[in-house]
C-alpha cells in the first residue's frame, strides 16, 4: 500500500517542480539576498542548528531577520518574537532561535514566506539579508543561497518518498541546493567515509554546489529551571549508581539517546512525536516513570527543542523542576573537505549573486 502511495506523492511533487521550473508558477524575488536553509526529508536533519551556526557567522557582518513559518503554532499569519512570546504564539524553533541570540537577531514567523518578507521589510527597512529555515520546497521565493541539509545515517539517495520513505520531494531536488551539509557525522568518520558519500551525492563541483560534513558537539548540561538548582552535574560524573530519564520529542532522537547512553548511568527512555506538546497526562506519565527510578543520584535529561515547550509548559511538576537538564548542542564542521569554510561558501555566493562588497 505504502509503495503505490510514494509513487503517487513523488509524481505530484514532481509536477509542482516542473510548473516552478516552467515559471508556470511564479517564483518572488526581493531587493535583498534570502538565504534558504532546509532539508528533502521529513524531520530529523539538523535544520536548526545549522541555520543556528549561519546566524551566528553572519550576524556581526549583516543586519539579518531569520523567518520561519511557525510549526505548531497557536497563532496565525505575520508575527514578530518578543520576550513575551511563547513557543505557543511562534513555534518551539523560532522561540529558541530567538532566546539563544538573546533577542538580538529578529526573528518573525508567517506560512506565506513572500508576505512574510515583504511585512519584514515594511517594519524593518534596513534589513540586507533574510534567511528562511525549513523553506526548501516553499519555492514561491527564488532564493539567492539555499543550502541543504542531509543527514550521514540515511542520505537522499538512501532513502524513498512518503510515506515509504521520509523524502518530501525526489533526491534529484539536491541539484537546486547551492551548499549541501551531510549532518550528524560520526566521531569516528575518516576521509574515505566522505569520499565514498560525496561520490553518491554525485554533485556538481564548486562552484556550482559546495558540499560540506558536519557532526553535533554536545555541551556541558544546563538546567531547565536554573532558579531550582544549587549545582549542575556532570555526565562524566554519573557511574552505574544513577539513574537518567531521557525525554525526547523530536524528529530524530538516536543521536541524543546514544550521546546519553555513551555514560555509564542506567538510561530509560521516554520518546514522543517531533514537536509534542506535552500534555497534563503526559507529566503525570513523566513524574511517575521518574519516581519508578532507582539510584544515587535521579535526573532527567531533555533536548535543547524539548526544553523550549517544557519551560513553558504549566503543567509541569514543581517537583521535578530541581532535577531535569537539557543538553545543548553544537554544530562543529570537519575541515578535510572543501578548501572554504561553510560560512566563507555562503558569503562568497551571496556577493557573486546580489554584488555585495568584501566586508559585508
Amino acid at each position: 500500500m505504502l509503495l503505490p502511495a510514494s509513487a503517487i506523492y513523488g509524481l505530484v511533487t514532481w509536477a509542482r517542480n516542473k510548473l516552478f521550473d516552467w515559471n508556470i508558477l511564479r517564483q518572488h524575488t526581493f531587493k535583498v539576498p534570502v538565504v534558504v536553509v532546509g532539508n528533502l526529508v521529513a524531520g530529523g536533519s539538523g535544520k536548526t542548528p545549522h541555520t543556528e551556526y549561519l546566524v551566528e557567522g553572519l550576524r556581526h557582518s549583516h543586519h539579518l531577520a531569520v523567518l520561519s513559518r511557525g510549526y505548531k503554532r497557536q497563532t496565525k499569519g505575520f508575527v514578530t518574537a518578543t520576550s513575551h512570546s511563547t513557543p505557543r504564539d511562534i513555534g518551539d524553533e523560532p522561540y529558541q532561535m530567538y532566546h539563544k541570540f538573546n533577542g538580538q537577531v529578529r526573528v518573525v514567523v508567517c506560512e506565506d514566506r513572500v508576505r512574510g518578507i515583504n511585512e519584514l521589510l515594511k517594519i524593518d527597512p534596513d534589513i540586507d539579508l533574510v534567511i528562511l529555515d525549513d523553506a526548501f520546497q516553499h519555492r514561491y521565493v527564488k532564493p539567492t543561497v539555499s543550502v541543504l541539509i542531509t543527514e550521514f545515517a540515511k542520505p537522499v539517495y538512501a532513502d524513498r518518498m512518503l510515506p515509504y520513505g521520509r523524502l518530501r520531494e525526489s533526491a534529484r531536488g539536491i541539484y537546486r541546493a547551492d551548499v549541501v551539509v551531510v549532518s550528524k557525522c560520526p566521531e569516528a568518520i575518516k576521509p574515505v567515509d566522505c569520499r565514498i558519500l560525496k561520490n553518491n551525492l554525485n554533485l556538481y563541483p564548486p562552484p556550482s554546489q559546495f558540499l560540506f560534513f558536519s557532526r553535533y558537539n554536545y555541551c556541558p548540561l544546563k538546567p531547565l529551571f536554573p532558579a531550582e538548582v544549587n549545582a549542575i552535574p556532570h555526565l562524566e560524573w554519573l557511574d552505574a549508581e544513577d539513574s537518567i530519564l531521557i525525554l525526547s520529542g523530536i524528529g530524530n532522537p538516536r543521536p541524543f539517546v546514544r550521546q546519553i547512553k555513551s555514560y555509564r548511568a542506567k538510561v530509560k527512555i521516554n520518546v514522543y512525536p517531533d514537536h509534542h506538546n506535552y500534555t497534563r497526562k503526559d507529566l503525570e506519565n513523566i513524574k511517575r516513570r521518574f519516581d519508578s527510578l532507582r539510584g544515587r543520584r535521579r535526573l532527567i535529561i531533555t533536548t535543547e527543542k524539548d526544553a523550549v515547550r517544557l519551560s513553558t509548559n504549566p503543567y509541569f511538576p514543581h517537583e521535578l523542576k530541581s532535577v531535569i537538564y537539557y543538553l545543548p548542542i553544537e554544530v562543529d564542521f570537519l575541515k578535510f573537505t572543501e578548501k572554504e569554510t561553510f560560512i566563507e561558501a555562503v558569503r562568497e555566493l551571496l556577493r557573486q549573486r546580489k554584488g555585495l562588497t568584501n566586508n559585508q
